[in-house]
Parts: structure tokens; sequence; C-alpha cells
């Protein structure tokens, strides 16, 4: 685990994100865990909402992404999401692509500059890659299912086609919903115990009979330590506990609420 770097764009509508230790600093290489601050969506979706598939006036979500780019010194026509399925598909990109060429995958990589790789959550894990020789990046969305099945992994293995090395490869994982705050029934936990790193200790007991408490990002990072990369630091930031910060389905779940926003992890070779 490690503590954060937070990084203020006073310059771009005070555009609030996050940095690793890992990957800050590093000349070439742009990064960071956007929070829901300096956006310009109201009620609901307040802040920073860069998803296209909310509710959200998808002009003012444009404006949010536009805002986003900036931040890293780049247009928004840079920027790339994908249709993210919960599972392990990975686009590798030679360009920055259109919203009507967006692939349905979990994950993205390239060897490019200034292609901005950008992965949508709220609630489920972000996770950024880097091989610092070859400069090589990726970015990975990591739900439970995605990790489960292995998009770590997939991630890394698309990156070593791009030339990069397993052993050079640093990751980052970003603000998830944590431990205190992620209730799961018995069969959820019996499907973990199931697969690979099904430790029991991700569990501790909820006060609902038949519940649990699953250490998501813990398990995340499990994962993607057996990938046998080099470096894997963990941000300890719950996203259903911080409201002033980010988004959270599970927080909107729980309220009733008929929509919730998205953030923004982006990394990009400058």
């Amino acid at each position: 685990m490690s503590d954060h770097v937070s990084v203020t764009q006073p310059d771009d509508e005070n555009v609030l994100f996050l940095e690793s230790k890992s990957l800050g600093g590093i000349e070439g290489l742009k990064h960071g865990f956007f929070t829901r601050k300096g956006g310009c969506s109201n009620g609901i979706h307040a802040g920073l909402n860069v998803g296209f598939g909310s509710d959200d006036d998808h002009d003012v979500v444009a404006e949010n992404r536009k805002r986003a780019a900036a931040a890293f010194g780049t247009s928004d026509d840079r920027l790339t999401t994908v249709y993210q399925v919960h599972g392990i598909d990975v686009a590798p990109l030679e360009r920055p692509l259109t919203r009507k060429e967006t692939p349905r995958a979990d994950a993205m990589v390239t060897d490019r500059e200034n292609v901005m790789l950008g992965i949508l959550t709220a609630d489920c894990t972000p996770v950024l890659f880097y091989d610092p020789v070859k400069r090589v990046i990726g970015a990975a969305h990591s739900g439970w299912r995605g990790s489960f099945a292995g998009i770590s992994e997939s991630t890394v293995c698309a990156m070593e086609k791009l030339g990069a090395t397993r052993a050079n490869i640093v990751a980052a994982i970003g603000p998830c919903i944590g431990r205190a705050s992620y209730e799961v029934d018995s069969g959820f936990r019996d499907k973990i115990l199931t697969g690979p790193r099904g430790d029991d200790d991700l569990f501790d007991l909820s006060i609902r009979d038949g519940h649990y408490m699953f250490d998501l990002p813990q398990y995340v990072y499990r994962r993607t330590i057996d990938t046998g990369i080099g470096i894997v630091e963990l941000l300890a930031r719950d996203t259903l506990a911080e409201e002033n910060l980010f988004y959270s389905y599970r927080r909107t779940t729980l309220r009733g609420e008929p929509d919730y926003g998205r953030q923004l992890s982006a990394i990009m070779l400058t």
C-alpha cells in the first residue's frame, strides 16, 4: 500500500487527480486517478462525470472529458475509453479511437505517445501499468469478475506483445470500494474461494447473517502480484466512503438513486 500524491490543476477548473508514488514524477509519463472534483455536472452526477453511459447530459460529459484531457496537457480527441464488460479482453491501440470505434474490452495497451488510455469506474478497480524501459503502458478495469478471470494477466501479456518485459512493469491500483464498505453474500464468497487467490482472510463477517465484507482492493492487488511484474502499488482509497471525492455505484444502490457518475483513471506517454 502507499500514501498517494494529490495533484491539483488550478488552471483547469480545479480538476483533481491522485498519483501513485511508483508512477509519479517520471519524465515522459502522465498518469492519474481522477476524482469528481472540477467538473460541470449537476445533481446526482455533480462533478467530473466522464461516463457517456450515465444518464447525464452528453454535452456536459463531453465537457468533463475535455477538462480531464486538458489536465493531462492534451485534447479530448486523444482520450480513449472502452466499452467495459467485466471480461479480460485487451485492446492494443496504435492511435486514439473515436466513440464509434470503441471496442468491447476491459483494458488497453499502447506504445504510442499522446494516446490517453482511460478507464471508467464507480467502485470497481482501475489498474495502470508502465514498462519504463520499453515505454509501453496499459490500463485495466478490474472489478471482481475481471480480476477473478485474470484481467491483469491479460493486460501484461498484451504489453509483452508490444515489447514490454514483465519484470520491468510497474502497476498502480487506484481507488475502489473498500473492505469496510463492500458487503457480499455467501454465494459470492464461495465463488471467490474456489478461484485463484481466493483466500479466506479477504472476508470479515458482516452484521447481517450469511453476509461478509470483502476486501476487493487486496484481492486485485494479489491477482496483480501473481502476474510476476516488478512493482505493484495499492492506493487505499474507498470510493463509497469518500463521497466528496468519488462516485460509487453501491452508494447509489443503497440510496435508491436512479443513476451515478463515473470517474476516470488514465495514463499517457508524452
